[in-house]
């Protein structure tokens, strides 16, 4: 039987959520039936030591998501792949109005955000009329489906929601050698926030809540690193907030989740928040902003974690105290994912899409 070939397309494999997703499903397709390529516009990252060595990189060496169109097209053209699987926003909107051009391959867009809120130039929007050139759209959350079909008019047959995986594997390795951070001092609560330190995360409202508990024995654990860095970094020397520490980016955030008293997601929207996931996995509960993005459809109330309004500061800091005083069952938390977000349950639905897709 012939090998269905799949090129997937990112920009590069440094250590983000669609990377890691890609990364996973590339690894995890059945040999005997997927020949899988991931096409990259810079071969970089950290991800690229996770990568199995039969997975063939393409590397377009390419700066600029716009100025890689003509090489992607080049390389369609030149290897004739059966699906082209494209994982990242802006590229699935350039890709998206040249699809036609090769009616013997099947494209498939994998989406990575709400895209009503996360797309704002005029440019890459225009490109989301063609966007039901796609033979199937991969969104992450009915939050993101419901937007692709009222904001975009994305036909509704052509929408798989497909929930990411957990990769409890890759965790529990890297949680075998993990110890306690020094930085998590004896009789405080530690509590964890992860995330691109930019404007969608929230961050900038994490600090105003966190300056309403200054008087509590509360350190707050930012990591990750980004293009507000200096601007968070002012704002928390404004505010006082001398238990509140900035990490930058950790290879290893796990050992944080996992010793964290408590896991915040600050963010203003999502598309299905990996690390929302990864905290319960580490057996650590949740307290999340209510914002789009699946959030509502991980956390399980009281089980894994808690739905809050960030924006009211006062209420969401007393919502801290209030979790904070209480102790959850890690395995009830860890079992609330892995039953529902576990590699082999979401991978088998992605596997399942291809094969469907050659169907058409």
């Amino acid at each position: 039987m012939k090998k269905i070939s799949v090129i997937f397309i990112l920009p590069d494999l440094e250590t983000g959520g669609a990377e890691r997703i890609v990364t996973t499903i590339a690894n995890h397709l059945s040999r005997d039936r997927f020949e899988p390529k991931i096409l990259l516009l810079r071969k970089q990252g950290g991800y690229l030591h996770f990568l199995k060595n039969d997975v063939e990189i393409i590397d377009i060496n390419t700066e600029r998501i716009r100025h890689s169109l003509k090489p992607i097209l080049g390389e369609i053209y030149r290897r004739k792949p059966d699906i082209v699987f494209s994982g990242f926003g802006e590229v699935n909107a350039y890709l998206s109005l040249f699809i036609r051009l090769f009616p013997r391959t099947k494209f498939i867009a994998r989406e990575t955000n709400v895209v009503s809120q996360h797309v704002t130039r005029k440019e890459i929007k225009f490109f989301y009329h063609f966007y039901n050139n796609y033979q199937k759209i991969i969104a992450q959350s009915d939050d993101m489906m419901v937007d692709l079909i009222d904001n975009f008019n994305i036909k509704k047959k052509k929408i798989v929601k497909i929930n990411n995986p957990v990769d409890f594997d890759f965790i529990e390795d890297k949680l075998a050698t993990a110890r306690k951070p020094e930085c998590y001092k004896y009789n405080y609560k530690n509590v964890v926030a992860i995330g691109n330190l930019s404007a969608r995360k929230g961050f900038d409202n994490l600090l105003k809540v966190f300056s309403r508990l200054k008087n509590e024995n509360i350190m707050l654990h930012i990591l990750g690193d980004g293009k507000d860095k200096d601007l968070l970094l002012q704002t928390k020397e404004l505010l006082g907030l001398k238990k509140v520490i900035f990490h930058g980016r950790q290879d290893n955030p796990y050992q944080y989740l996992k010793h964290a008293d408590l896991f915040v997601l600050s963010s203003r929207y999502e598309g299905f928040p990996n690390v929302l996931l990864e905290a319960g996995a580490c057996g650590t509960y949740s307290l999340a902003n209510n914002c789009p993005g699946g959030i509502n459809e991980i956390i399980q109330h009281h089980v894994n974690g808690e739905i809050a309004d960030i924006e009211n500061y006062d209420g969401f800091a007393q919502q801290i105290v209030k979790v904070l005083q209480n102790n959850y069952n890690r395995d009830a938390i860890k079992n609330s994912i892995k039953s529902r977000f576990s590699k082999n349950i979401i991978l088998n639905k992605y596997e399942e899409v291809l094969l469907d897709l050659m169907k058409l």
